[in-house]
């Protein structure tokens, strides 16, 4: 977790409190706007996610057994999802990382009924590049 960003816990009760799915978005882009912003040059092609339908990029802080990043995308909805990831993985023992079952967390708000299949896919290649960070 950041300090700019809530708990991925506080996250999921925000969800089950809010009942209508346009203000569930307007959550997300709210949760985006609160991301520290990127660089020109931590926009680079080494940090880009693959597989998403915009652009989305992960910045991977720091050594140890600690996971931290930080995130951006060029789409609002998109940049949500990519503080929803923080809020997850971000300040996870890399171990825990590594076997937390993204899907299931996602599932408790569910997330998936609610995105595009692109978003969808975007969201488990942010995972896999996340997983394979917690890996290296």
């Amino acid at each position: 977790m950041t300090d700019s960003l809530p708990s991925f816990s506080d996250i999921a009760a925000d969800f089950a409190f809010i009942d209508d799915w346009d203000e569930k978005y307007r959550y997300l882009i709210d949760l985006g706007r609160n991301l520290p912003p990127l660089t020109d040059e931590e926009r680079s092609e080494a940090n880009k996610v693959r597989g998403c339908a915009s652009q989305v990029w992960l910045v991977f802080e720091g050594e140890g057994d600690t996971l931290r990043f930080r995130g951006d995308s060029d789409a609002a909805i998109v940049k949500g999802l990519v503080g929803l990831m923080m809020s997850l993985y971000s300040g996870q023992p890399k171990a825990e990382a590594r076997s937390l079952d993204a899907e299931a967390r996602l599932a408790e708000i569910d997330l998936k009924e609610h995105i595009t299949p692109q978003r969808s896919n975007g969201v488990a290649s942010m995972v896999q590049k996340i997983r394979a960070e917690a890996a290296a």
